[in-house]
């Protein structure tokens, strides 16, 4: 069985993504819409109703969640696994899958591996105040146990 994000996790990204019913171009260039989907689905003309897009995040958070669960293989508590989706959710898990954070974390490191959710906080080049604040909203919910 999958775990899933909690209830704080969720809040999480959607405090972060926000809503979009139409796409838009995130700070890296790439088409988005809803709650901060994207794929080959998402371009410029694309349009969604409300519960388009909260389907959409669901199916979305399904594959974080799977995947978050795939790549860790110590014990996390609830918040930890919520903490971790959110950060996949918004990097992708081909970054979580190389991040040092990873490496920390399977090596039983759990406070080392807090450290590094802030090593995170660039877009298209830059530092974005807004993914300062995700990432150190994500370490704490991490370090919240």
């Amino acid at each position: 069985m999958t775990r899933r994000i909690n209830a704080a996790g969720r809040r999480l990204i959607c405090d972060f993504e926000g809503l979009s019913l139409k796409a838009y171009r995130c700070p890296r260039g790439i088409w988005t819409c809803g709650r901060g989907s994207t794929g080959p689905d998402v371009v410029a003309s694309t349009i969604w109703t409300a519960e388009e897009c909260e389907q959409r995040f669901d199916a979305d958070l399904r594959k974080f969640e799977a995947g978050v669960e795939k790549l860790v293989k110590v014990r996390l508590s609830d918040n930890q696994f919520s903490a971790l989706v959110s950060f996949a959710y918004n990097l992708g898990l081909s970054a979580l899958s190389g991040s040092t954070l990873l490496r920390k974390l399977n090596a039983g490191e759990h406070g080392k591996a807090a450290e590094e959710f802030g090593r995170w906080i660039h877009a298209g080049g830059a530092v974005l105040p807004g993914l300062i604040r995700r990432r150190a909203a994500e370490r704490d919910l991490f370090l919240s146990r």
